[in-house]
């Protein structure tokens, strides 16, 4: 059991960190929101009703829609860009990695990195499509949630009448919640980028080795 949490101990604590922090978030939205409902006169949500509303999906899938944004475009941009002296760039050659190559694939590669074809395809490309099908996943749930939010924020303030999702769509309140999370997505992942290129942190494989010098690039 020890040897199995130590090989796996950078995914326990991402997801454990995961939980807690959503969990916060919950709490502190529910909190919120309880306030918002006693402040015009209606009685507040239990917190199983809460994560339900529109309040909280919008405020959980707005961030997963940015974030699964950010990493499928980065995986995809790095497979083609590349950025002098960074650890997060490919070499500037441009060059494929051996293993990349279908004639280097051993007996105990993938079974679809072997198989010509659409396999092979998919396979090659299977790490950016899935994060980007979650950004997708999460994009859609984030409208959907934000028109239910949006409608309850109306009601409560207004009264006014529902509207739909693909209205909601058309808002500049839509927009100005994905490109205020995707701008600054961007932003650290270019400070990333462009950071490593002169400084260090021991240990990490996000950064140089310590005595590398500032014009290495990728693993050469």
């Amino acid at each position: 059991m020890r040897r199995w949490l130590w090989s796996n101990s950078l995914s326990i604590v991402m997801l454990a960190a995961f939980v807690v922090f959503v969990t916060g978030q919950a709490l502190a939205g529910w909190q919120v929101r309880n306030e918002e409902l006693t402040q015009a006169g209606l009685a507040g949500d239990s917190l199983w009703a809460y994560l339900g509303s529109g309040h909280f999906g919008e405020a959980l899938l707005e961030n997963w829609e940015s974030e699964f944004l950010q990493m499928g475009a980065y995986v995809l941009l790095t497979a083609y860009l590349v950025q002098k002296g960074s650890p997060e760039s490919k070499p500037l050659d441009g060059k494929d990695r051996p293993g990349d190559d279908p004639d280097h694939a051993g007996d105990d590669s993938p079974s679809w990195s072997r198989r010509p074809g659409w396999r092979q395809v998919m396979y090659r490309n299977s790490l950016a499509l899935v994060l980007l099908l979650f950004f997708a996943l999460s994009f859609l749930g984030h409208l959907i949630a934000g028109t239910a939010a949006y409608n309850e924020e109306q009601k409560l303030q207004t009264g006014a009448a529902a509207i739909g999702v693909w209205q909601f769509a058309g808002t500049p309140d839509f927009w100005f919640q994905s490109m205020q999370n995707w701008q600054s997505e961007f932003f650290s992942v270019g400070a990333l980028v462009l950071l490593s290129v002169v400084l260090r942190q021991h240990g990490s494989p996000q950064s140089k080795p310590v005595t590398a010098p500032h014009d290495q690039t990728g693993d050469e």
